[in-house]
């Protein structure tokens, strides 16, 4: 059986003083879908819903990684250390999800990834989780730099319950967090502090997660990926 295509989507960076822009990934997340089986495939941002209509047709699944701030579904302003997601890869993003949607492929939210899906689903996202509803830290830009980390639940029932048993501890790098969830999803995960962490479609095809486990190599996150690329095997 062929491993399976995993498309990954790109940040966008902004012209510098030159007029060049840069397309952006982090190498975590192309090292998570090779580790768990799968062929890594980098989408860069379009502008073409044609063009990303047929790179999503070669795809057996789609990572939506970290990234910006989320402007859709927003409850309060976007705080100065979060700059907003650049329009080209908000659209770009749009066009990815819809087209494989309508593929039904399995999707994985990271980060900003997760908040972008419950946007897509109607949900809204804190702009900024400390101010809005008075948090501790999740992200290092608040604490001088110093790592963060914290357990998380699993809810019963939810498709992750069967999929992870014992939860290692996740890492937090975000300053914006789910409001209210989106329809048709629910949760999977809570922070210590109450946090929405986790979410899922019912059938789990589409899963999002609060943290970044392309980071977490040889924990029980790097489940997240498996299941990704195993849901993505042809006739699977």
């Amino acid at each position: 059986m062929d491993a399976p295509v995993i498309g990954i989507t790109t940040s966008f960076e902004s012209s510098d003083k030159k007029g060049r822009a840069r397309i952006v990934l982090n190498a975590d997340y192309v090292s998570a879908v090779e580790r768990a089986g799968g062929v890594p495939m980098v989408i860069p941002v379009m502008t073409s819903l044609e063009a990303m209509r047929l790179a999503i047709g070669r795809l057996d699944g789609l990572v939506i990684p970290g990234g910006p701030g989320i402007t859709d579904g927003l409850v309060g302003d976007l705080p100065e250390d979060l700059p907003p997601v650049a329009p080209e890869r908000a659209q770009s993003d749009r066009i990815a999800f819809e087209s494989a949607q309508e593929r039904e492929l399995p999707i994985l939210g990271i980060c900003y990834g997760m908040q972008f899906i419950n946007a897509r689903y109607g949900g809204s996202i804190y702009g900024d989780v400390q101010h809005e509803i008075g948090s501790g830290p999740h992200h290092p830009k608040r604490t001088d730099e110093d790592a963060l980390e914290h357990t998380v639940s699993i809810e019963s029932g939810s498709v992750l319950s069967d999929l992870i048993e014992t939860t290692d501890p996740v890492n937090s790098f975000h300053i914006q967090a789910v409001a209210e969830l989106g329809s048709d999803l629910r949760v999977s995960l809570r922070s210590d502090d109450g946090l929405i962490e986790g979410i899922e479609t019912e059938d789990g095809r589409v899963i999002g997660v609060q943290f970044h486990p392309e980071q977490l190599p040889d924990t029980s996150w790097d489940r997240l990926f498996g299941d990704l690329v195993n849901r993505s095997r042809k006739g699977s």
